[in-house]
């Protein structure tokens, strides 16, 4: 006896649950798709120090797609009418371009690893602070407040549902009317 439904019959006809999990045993599972997610999954848990850095598209995320995109022609732009020669126009472009990429190349090289290190560090008190005492805190809090709300709760059934439902009983037959006069 496996417990299914035996050929013929429907799930629906058959009285007892079935023992066997739609997707087969437990240990030797017959869906293929579940194996393949298990199996996506043991990779994604990955240690997340070992996953490789994606060095075309750095900002993934796109955090700083309004913040730092800053151009020649979002800073420097002649109206019509107010032409500087072409020859200065274009080393102006080029002259700003390059000294924005080597001063913001230079400036990590020289100040970017200190940087990195000292958010490292404050990232990791931030998560230490919020997994160790953040978090407790909030959960002993929640603990201790469902106790005062349920003795909160047993006052408030007790004294006032019953003077708000006698109150509600004498002013049921009250009929407001109102006359629009002309």
């Amino acid at each position: 006896m496996t417990g299914g439904p035996k050929d013929g019959e429907t799930e629906e006809e058959y009285p007892h649950s079935p023992f066997i999990r739609k997707q087969g045993n437990i240990y030797k599972p017959n869906n293929k798709d579940v194996m393949d997610n298990e199996s996506y999954n043991e990779k994604t848990m990955e240690d997340v120090h070992t996953k490789e850095i994606d060095l075309v598209n750095r900002d993934p995320k796109r955090i700083n797609d309004d913040v730092v995109k800053v151009d020649f022609e979002d800073v420097i732009a002649e109206p019509a009418g107010t032409y500087s020669f072409d020859g200065v126009w274009k080393a102006s472009f080029t002259t700003f371009t390059v000294t924005k990429y080597w001063c913001y190349r230079l400036l990590t090289a020289l100040v970017g690893i200190p940087l990195a290190l000292i958010w490292g560090i404050f990232f990791a008190i931030l998560s230490f602070i919020h997994i160790w005492a953040v978090v407790p805190c909030i959960k002993s809090y929640l603990i201790e407040i469902h106790c005062v709300s349920r003795v909160y709760s047993i006052c408030v059934h007790t004294f006032c549902d019953p003077l708000f439902e006698a109150m509600g009983k004498c002013f049921s037959s009250v009929r407001i009317r109102t006359v629009k006069e002309v």
